[in-house]
């Protein structure tokens, strides 16, 4: 199977989820089904990565997209928030979904790690621990693009300054990337890592989850406790041939933003035109 294909598996399986998610009343299995794209789309940046002819390009690429949803994110929601604060809309949630930021943080890590570029490494951990408190001044000091969700707030953040903590899947999915990395060259040794961090994903929810401190543990482990289902991706993970494939190269990145606004458009307008 091409990395062609393994997109298109995902991208369907995450459009079913965003489907489960935005619009009510949907069945449990369009999340259960939906918990198969983020392990697929993490292990074909690790293809991405080893087929590109240009890095630094790639990764440009991928943080300008995922910049650029981050803003749109924020645009559209300072607009919904002006409206509900003058009572024209009633909003449950905003919009926090960008899971471009973790595949570009995922994917400038590994070349960290592949071109050995320890200084960096060192640099980018240092980044992390400034990027927090800088993220958290702005948002609990001086309230800037506060809205009524601080989560979509940090989000934002965290997708501008390149957090690992403040970003779509929490720093686990970004664990996830680099052992696919490390793992690459050898399917039993993919397959072995890849099962014992589902089991880790199932034990988590389990275990941890708002059991330290609340909050904290919400953004270190972000997870529904059927997180673990993405087990069921390693079949199709597995199946990669080691070819590129052909197909529209900026499909995703496009196609990604614009079903996420339509479909939040969509629960707000049947959130504000149902019956009271």
């Amino acid at each position: 199977m091409s990395n062609t294909k393994l997109k298109i598996i995902a991208l369907t399986a995450m459009v079913i989820d965003h489907i489960g998610y935005f619009i009510p009343d949907m069945p449990d299995w369009f999340h259960w089904l939906g918990r198969l794209a983020a392990p697929i789309f993490i292990y074909c940046i690790i293809i991405g990565y080893k087929h590109t002819s240009n890095i630094k390009k790639y990764l440009v690429r991928l943080y300008v997209f995922a910049f650029g949803m981050g803003v749109m994110n924020m645009i559209i929601n300072q607009i919904v928030h002006y409206y509900e604060r003058r009572e024209a809309i009633y909003v449950d949630y905003y919009l926090t979904n960008n899971f471009l930021a973790p595949l570009f943080l995922v994917g400038l890590l590994i070349m960290l790690l592949d071109q050995r570029q320890t200084k960096y490494l060192l640099y980018f951990f240092v980044w992390q621990i400034i990027s927090t408190f800088l993220s958290i001044t702005l948002v609990e000091k001086y309230s800037l693009l506060s809205l009524n969700d601080l989560t979509a707030t940090y989000m934002f953040f965290g997708t501008i300054f390149g957090n690992v903590l403040l970003t779509e899947g929490g720093i686990l999915f970004i664990v996830l990337g680099i052992l696919f990395y490390l793992t690459n060259k050898n399917k039993g040794v993919v397959a072995v890592g890849y099962l014992l961090f589902s089991l880790i994903i199932f034990v988590i929810p389990l275990k941890w989850r708002g059991g330290i401190g609340g909050g904290i543990s919400n953004i270190l482990f972000p997870f529904e406790d059927t997180q673990w289902l993405m087990i069921f991706a390693l079949p199709l993970i597995l199946l990669y041939n080691g070819n590129r494939g052909k197909g529209a190269k900026y499909f995703f990145y496009i196609f990604y933003p614009v079903h996420i606004v339509i479909l939040y458009f969509i629960h707000l307008w049947m959130l504000n035109s149902a019956p009271i």
